[in-house]
């Protein structure tokens, strides 16, 4: 069986919408056209790839082994025509990083001396929580991610870059300070939190936690960096939720007692070995400061 590149972003896109009309209108297609062509897909399968009900449609057993393939090979088809293209038009290949927070500090320095050897790679490092970026790997859409070790990775093949906890950030003075830990809840029991920007990886994966306790982080302000974070927090602004690795100098870094705090930083990808050749070389720096 042949499937045409069009017809895998048409059966990605009804899986994702539910809905053969909404997936058609991702990809541009009249419904009678997109309609036809599932149809032929089910057809050359030999079996159907969706399960037709009142509310839309969902993928059968069989429809969502063609979703993981086809997540593969358009992820592919899309890497291959970027990288033609940046060589036909002379410009520098490109390699995207999906990254946690976390990491986004951590890639400073070995990001900045692979840009530094490699003057025909241009890197983007895009910011997304951990469990995000795991599905972007997945299907395919990104190569690399730096993410936390707390989310299954499924098939993914990772290397550790060494330990990521997450600590409780105060003033020498605050009442957590001589504590040897504290529990997540009690802090957000505290009159005031100072944390990142809304839509930042850290705040949206402390936010998840946060529901099962009950609470809501209640800050007094947010900033766009860990390093204006800890400014706040030692003015006495509130204290603040942070990788132990970004606490500032003259701060009380307290260790989070929750389990999920206590975590490793990885990168990952689908497989090192197709990876593209920039992306190759810069996991390959990356996983030796992993294991330096």
């Amino acid at each position: 069986m042949a499937f045409e590149v069009l017809d895998l972003r048409l059966f990605l896109g009804v899986v994702e919408q539910g809905s053969i009309t909404r997936g058609a209108e991702l990809v541009h297609l009249s419904l009678a056209s997109a309609s036809s062509r599932i149809a032929a897909m089910e057809g050359a399968a030999g079996l159907p790839l969706f399960d037709r009900h009142r509310r839309g449609v969902t993928p059968t057993r069989q429809g969502e082994l063609l979703a993981s393939h086809a997540r593969e090979i358009v992820g592919r088809h899309d890497r291959m025509r970027l990288e033609l293209a940046d060589l036909a038009g002379g410009h520098a290949a490109t390699v995207t990083i999906l990254t946690n927070t976390a990491g986004a500090t951590l890639l400073t320095g070995p990001v900045t001396g692979f840009l530094h050897d490699h003057p025909d790679v241009d890197v983007d490092l895009v910011q997304q929580p951990s469990h995000r970026i795991v599905a972007a790997l997945a299907e395919g859409s990104a190569e690399l991610g730096v993410l936390a070790d707390n989310v299954e990775l499924g098939r993914l093949e990772s290397i550790s870059l060494g330990p990521d906890p997450l600590v409780v950030v105060v003033h020498p003075g605050h009442r957590f300070a001589g504590l040897a830990e504290v529990a997540f809840v009690d802090v957000l029991d505290d009159d005031a939190l100072v944390g990142y920007s809304e839509g930042s990886p850290l705040e949206e994966h402390l936010r998840r936690h946060a529901v099962p306790l009950g609470g809501h982080p209640r800050h007094r302000a947010r900033f766009p960096d860990a390093g204006s974070v800890c400014h706040a927090v030692a003015a006495g602004v509130g204290i603040a939720v942070l990788p132990a690795r970004d606490v500032a100098d003259g701060l009380v870094g307290v260790p989070l007692h929750d389990g999920w705090a206590a975590r490793e930083l990885l990168v990952a990808c689908r497989s090192w070995a197709d990876l593209s050749s920039p992306a190759r070389a810069l996991a390959a720096l990356l996983r030796s400061a992993g294991s330096g």
